[in-house]
């Protein structure tokens, strides 16, 4: 499996956040930017657009009408229920619409009215990801991993480290000075991507610039996460976690066997430290002959939530308060594993979960490099949704393959490491002695749970599904609809996230891929198939394709339901209110129970991506449709067999194809 899998990460409604839908992958610019010149080396490129000209004009999320919440939440039911229950669900939904939704639903319009710097969904976002108790691992923390470089020489280890740090605090400082390109969608780039439009729109003043770029058909995305990539942490602390950004400070963070060392990557001018430099800071820490900590402290941020908070707090009555600054406060963290990856199902574990000793999960993003040069991001949830940290990972990856600072041939700077480079030491007690004993057992019996297992359909993709003019993500959600129906004999809820960045401060919708007409297609394919001819089974994956096409626009403009439903039970917790009946019903939690939880994205720079079930008995679906193959990196607990699940979803595949070319199945 060389060419492994351009998939990517969901979390649902226990994480729910998260990424990006495939069909509006162009929109978050997957496809890497173009360098403008640049005489040094301190900026990735000087974009004639400043970073943030249009994020004070970008529209605002809008707040859907509660009838049309309402009427999509009850279609999105509809498959999963029988009739006597769709029939409670229904009167339960219709009493709310008339009755104590009606005042939830123009309070929150009212609060949205007077918050205008801001959207509806962002607040009690962060409040559900920062109150979650659950441990990051695997309930949030997705990963993503990098192609190799494309030069088999620079995807050594210490090479690749040099560099790919080197490309970050260029892009770091490329962000900072403003001169990183705005995010933008261009629906017509031979317009809008241009430097004669460039030059014109950043003399339009940025509180009417959205409207410029609206007009050449050009979509700016909000980019308000951003400034949490660099030198920011998640705090544990009881009941709600805090994030924290220190920009002042210089240092990095890096991880070798459980040991943890800082050194300047930013000199005392705000300047890139010499690649040289960096190189021979890399090399000495590789050459470090410390032995692995008894008691690695990496492993505490794999733990409950509130466990953590108190042994932090223990961990600074201890003494530990400077060193944890050091941590929280670093540009980010860069892990140098000791293992050789295996295959991809090695690497998706790795970059996943690892061994828990050699990472620090609270880190907005850490880089993974593996002792082949195997390199990913493991990224924190609750500070954003993916958008900056996959824009970040195509940069660094173009920036330090295609203008590495480091090669094999490049001596490290005969510099004092040993004074430049700090090994962290912690006084631990035995009490935070134990607690690093204990969250290793949980830790340990977290992941040991944990089954990964790919599959790659070689026999079509994008191409062949765009001349019969079906949408390449509708076939393959209903792939996954068709795989769990053969193997399971049932349609359950289903969650594909989609982002609504382009609304200032938006988050993701829901897409909900398990609809009617899907539950009759897969029943048509698998439990009846010789009672209907192949144009009638043609028909099928068009009604899919279509109206799977329209719950990605909607989702897009912010017209889904799962958001408005949230905010509105938010809204009610909030004021100490009864929870309205709606919220009680089984079919609420049963459709927020995503026992199929996936996410897609393909970019040149990821290889792989992956997340872990958001519930026992589900799957981690992450997937790629590609021009002419589509691969799908999938995850579970001993609850499903996910190697059985994607023989199915092979199989459906084969089916639908099969059907498409005009012959019937066999």
């Amino acid at each position: 499996m060389a060419h492994l899998l351009s998939v990517q990460t969901r979390i649902t409604l226990r994480k729910q956040g998260n990424f990006i839908n495939p069909t509006a992958s162009t929109a978050l610019r997957t496809a890497l930017r173009e360098y403008s010149s640049d005489d040094g080396t301190e900026y990735l490129h000087k974009s004639i657009v400043p970073t943030m000209h249009y994020q004070k004009s970008l529209p605002r999320l809008p707040v859907p009408k509660l009838e049309d919440t309402i009427r999509r939440y009850l279609a999105a039911q509809k498959p999963l229920l029988k009739e006597d229950q769709y029939s409670t669900t229904e009167k339960l939904a219709q009493s709310f619409q008339n009755g104590v939704g009606k005042q939830l639903h123009e309070e929150l319009v009212n609060q949205d009215k007077n918050n205008k710097h801001t959207s509806y969904i962002s607040a009690p976002w962060f409040d559900m990801y920062l109150s979650a108790r659950d441990s990051v691992v695997l309930n949030f923390n997705p990963f993503m991993s990098f192609n190799p470089d494309p030069k088999p020489e620079y995807n050594d280890q210490l090479l690749r480290a040099t560099n790919m740090v080197c490309s970050a605090v260029r892009f770091m400082k490329t962000l900072r000075a403003g001169l990183l390109e705005p995010e933008v969608f261009h629906l017509n780039p031979a317009k809008s991507d241009t430097d004669s439009f460039k030059k014109l729109i950043r003399w339009v003043p940025s509180s009417i610039s959205w409207f410029g770029a609206y007009m050449v058909n050009a979509y700016p995305l909000d980019m308000s996460q951003y400034f949490r990539l660099f030198n920011s942490t998640r705090i544990p602390k009881p009941k709600r976690d805090e994030l924290y950004t220190n920009d002042k400070a210089r240092h990095l963070l890096v991880m070798r066997m459980g040991n943890m060392y800082v050194f300047d990557a930013v000199d005392r001018d705000g300047n890139l430290v010499k690649p040289a430099e960096i190189h021979a800071h890399m090399k000495y820490i590789l050459s470090d002959t410390a032995s692995a900590p008894a008691f690695p402290l990496g492993v505490l941020t794999s733990e409950n939530r509130d466990v953590w908070a108190g042994l932090r707090q223990k961990l600074v009555a201890a003494g530990n308060a400077e060193v944890l600054g050091l941590v929280d406060s670093a540009l980010f963290c860069l892990c140098l594993d000791e293992e050789v990856m295996r295959d991809h199902i090695h690497i998706s574990h790795n970059m996943l979960h690892g061994d828990g000793l050699n990472r620090w999960y609270d880190k907005s993003f850490s880089i993974i490099l593996a002792k082949d040069g195997q390199a990913a991001i493991n990224f924190e949830h609750s500070w954003g949704d993916g958008v900056a940290v996959l824009r970040f990972q195509n940069e660094v990856f173009k920036d330090s393959t295609e203008k590495p600072l480091v090669g094999p041939g490049s001596q490290p700077a005969a510099v004092d490491s040993a004074s430049a480079v700090r090994r962290l030491e912690f006084k631990l007690d035995a009490a935070l002695e134990s607690g690093i004993a204990k969250a290793k057992e949980n830790f340990t019996a977290a992941v040991s749970k944990l089954k990964i297992d790919a599959v790659q359909f070689m026999k079509g993709g994008k191409n062949q599904l765009k001349k019969k003019k079906l949408s390449p993500d509708a076939i393959a959600q209903l792939s996954f609809q068709m795989g769990y129906l053969q193997q399971y004999g049932q349609t359950v809820a289903t969650y594909e996230s989609c982002s609504t960045a382009a609304f200032k401060h938006g988050r993701t919708e829901t897409i909900r891929p398990a609809t009617v007409h899907t539950k009759r297609c897969v029943e048509a394919f698998v439990q009846q198939p010789g009672k209907h001819s192949v144009d009638q089974l043609l028909g099928l994956l068009n009604e899919c394709s279509k109206y799977h096409g329209q719950l990605t626009k909607e989702a897009a403009m912010g017209q889904g339901f799962d958001r408005h439903l949230f905010a509105m039970r938010y809204l009610a917790n909030t004021k100490g209110m009864a929870l309205p009946d709606i919220y009680h019903d089984p079919a609420y939690a049963a459709i927020n129970h995503n026992i199929l939880s996936t996410s897609t994205l393909t970019s040149p720079a990821v290889s792989l991506g992956g997340f872990a079930p958001v519930v026992p008995d589900g799957f981690g679906v992450g997937y790629g449709v590609h021009d002419d193959w589509i691969g799908c990196n999938v995850s579970s607990y001993p609850a499903r067999n996910v190697h059985e699940f994607l023989q199915c979803v092979h199989k459906s595949l084969e089916d639908i194809f099969t059907v498409i070319e005009g012959k019937p199945i066999s």
